[in-house]
């Protein structure tokens, strides 16, 4: 009994396999047929389902097998969809592309073709009205203007340099007598710095005082000549002319400031020696001061010599410092790609001092009128700038667009868009992504496509 059933239970087995092998023989003799007769499969896509050779096959590698046995390559049309064939790529490394069907050299899998004429030949990418709200998508109109060049930076306040003065021993002496004491100690013009007593003067001005009292011929020469002497030992005409005016020997000199300012360098002290041409101290003025404004490299057309600045600093709310622009120092720093400015501000009440943040604002009054769109719609893929055109019925299109000047939130469109498109403003980097995957690089010119390799 058991023998019986085993036997049927074979013979139902092998039933089943010869009529499964049988509608599969029936399969491919139609698919072969429908391919000889020039009929296309009954999907609208690459591939047919009855075809068990294409079954597991993604359906653009079984396009490619497809196109390597018809003999077709990039610039032909396919007859199956109608459609120019651009060229052949592996979707796993964009930007390569190969003008003939064949094996990806890049990974373990068949090119895909890429066809004009659709969404692939210009990028668009079509977005539903739900995901757009999902996405939070905002676009905004582009128009013309007037963009006011206005630029804004921050920077630091520094020494004037122009008004630094070096104070120096012109002869051999001693300090006597020390006014000021420390560095940064403020000092106003004519104040009395310091006393210094000079041995090597003390001869000169005895000679020069006893010519004076002498009477006779011929003794201007031997007085021009210890002039002289009395300049060649360091004393200026003001020292000279209190020589005279006293009719005895000034021995000890007093150096007084030449300006207003602090003091910046302070190298003297009292009892010690100094020689001709060592350095007493340093004094800096704080009239007008100097700061280094860090401007933006694209917008360094903007500025200009002698043009007027606002500045304002967050250590003295509600004042506001006046200056110009001095100099634009020819460099640009390659961290930060800025160019550094140099301006002068008024500082009359010595309010600003060195070290102290400012805001400062560059106007220029002029302005022109342009093209405008938000400068967060810009998307900078580092060889290109691009925006994202909002099209009817939810579709976006990337855009490569030529810009000028730029401010905060404008920015200057020069080639590429006209008024009245809708730009994206939000969520234009994901629509990028999107519309890079889907064929944007199938708009662009392809210099020298590779050969294609063999399955």
């Amino acid at each position: 009994m058991k023998q019986k059933t085993i036997l049927t239970a074979l013979l139902a087995a092998g039933l089943l396999a010869g009529t499964g092998f049988g509608f599969y023989e029936f399969g491919m003799h139609q698919g072969m047929n429908m391919t000889a007769a020039g009929g296309s499969p009954a999907t609208s896509g690459q591939t047919n389902p009855k075809d068990p050779s294409t079954w597991g096959i993604p359906e653009g590698e079984a396009a490619t097998r497809r196109h390597i046995q018809e003999g077709l390559k990039a610039g032909d049309t396919d007859p199956v969809t109608g459609q120019k064939i651009l060229y052949y790529h592996d979707p796993m490394v964009p930007g390569k592309n190969f003008d003939s069907p064949g094996k990806s050299p890049f990974m373990d899998m068949m090119l895909v073709p890429a066809y004009g004429g659709g969404s692939s030949d210009t990028g668009t990418v079509t977005i539903s009205p739900r995901i757009e709200q999902n996405l939070g998508m905002r676009t905004a109109l582009v128009q013309a203007g007037r963009l006011e060049s206005k630029v804004s930076t921050v920077g630091a306040i520094a020494w004037n340099e122009r008004e630094l003065t070096t104070l120096q021993a012109r002869a051999s002496g001693y300090v006597e007598k020390l006014y000021v004491k420390a560095t940064l100690d403020p000092v106003r013009k004519g104040q009395a710095l310091l006393d210094l007593y000079v041995p090597d003067w003390v001869a000169v001005q005895e000679d020069y005082l006893t010519l004076q009292h002498m009477q006779g011929d011929n003794l201007a020469t031997l007085r021009e000549a210890a002039l002289a002497r009395m300049r060649q030992a360091g004393m200026d005409d003001q020292q000279i002319a209190q020589v005279k005016k006293a009719g005895k020997v000034q021995a000890r000199v007093t150096v007084y400031s030449p300006q207003n300012g602090v003091i910046t360098e302070l190298n003297a002290r009292e009892g010690m020696t100094v020689m001709p041409g060592s350095n007493l101290m340093q004094l800096n003025g704080l009239d007008k001061v100097w700061s280094y404004a860090e401007v933006p490299e694209n917008q360094a057309p903007l500025l200009r010599v002698g043009q007027t600045v606002a500045a304002t600093t967050p250590a003295l709310p509600g004042q506001t410092f006046t200056g110009k622009v001095q100099a634009i120092l020819p460099q640009v720093d390659a961290k930060t790609r800025t160019l550094k400015a140099r301006l002068e501000l008024d500082n009359t009440a010595h309010t600003l001092v060195p070290g102290m943040f400012v805001n400062m604002t560059f106007a220029d009054q002029q302005g022109h009128e342009a093209l405008l769109v938000p400068t967060q719609a810009l998307i900078q893929t580092g060889q290109r700038t691009l925006v994202m055109v909002a099209e009817q019925q939810g579709q976006y299109r990337p855009v490569e667009v030529t810009t000028g000047e730029s401010t905060a939130d404008k920015t200057e469109i020069l080639a590429g868009l006209k008024a009245g498109q809708q730009v994206v403003v939000s969520g234009q980097f994901l629509l990028d992504s999107e519309a890079s995957l889907k064929g944007l690089e199938a708009r662009l010119p392809v210099p020298n496509p590779a050969p294609g390799g063999t399955p």
